[in-house]
């Protein structure tokens, strides 16, 4: 099982998630690499259900062991929103930054800016179904942070232990601690049984 295909043409959560396993010896491919028209809907109510969907359903247009990562920002003081909807908060037409912002807008005022990245994998294969769940505790800071490069909410999610926000610091230095790598030690340690 050293090849797998990954259900997502998400271009940063692809290289971040080969930046983790290729070291390891595994092969990645995405759909679109494969030729395959990919992009079920995200139906489900938690991190699991969506990726165990997205991991399946390439499954059976592949017939290749397949992995799916559903993730998301959960903030505590908005009772885990946006969690499973990060990706879609606000509605359409907001890209990565508006979501973020429109975050921040909400945690006006707030004291409680305690907040979590949820990353959930889920591996479908002839053996069977697999997830596995990581998580990356942080803070929402109270500016939107313009000279990082991050993704996602990296540029408004704090990091004690760094001292900084997940948009400064290098992309080695953020996969060492994110909740993508903790789901992915699972995964991987399940792999190895296989190789």
């Amino acid at each position: 099982m050293k090849s797998l295909v990954i259900a997502s043409n998400n271009s940063h959560k692809v290289r971040e998630i080969r930046a983790i396993l290729d070291p390891l010896g595994f092969s990645l491919s995405t759909p679109k690499e494969l030729g395959i028209d990919f992009g079920p809907e995200e139906t489900g109510t938690t991190f699991q259900a969506n990726a165990l969907l997205k991991a399946r359903d390439l499954y059976s247009i592949s017939k290749l062991p397949s992995l799916a990562d559903d993730s998301g920002i959960c903030v505590d003081a908005l009772g885990g929103e946006p969690g499973v909807y990060s990706a879609r908060f606000g509605g359409e037409g907001l890209d990565d930054e508006g979501r973020a912002r429109l975050l921040l807008n909400k945690m006006q005022g707030k004291k409680d800016r305690n907040a979590k990245y949820v990353c959930v994998i889920a591996l479908v294969t002839p053996e069977g179904e697999y997830t596995f769940e990581g998580e990356c505790h942080g803070l929402i800071s109270e500016e939107y942070e313009t000279s990082g490069n991050g993704f996602g909410y990296d540029p408004i999610f704090y990091y004690p232990p760094f001292s900084a926000h997940f948009s400064q610091v290098s992309d080695e230095r953020k996969n060492s601690v994110s909740h993508r790598k903790h789901a992915l030690d699972g995964l991987v340690k399940h792999l190895k049984q296989y190789s």
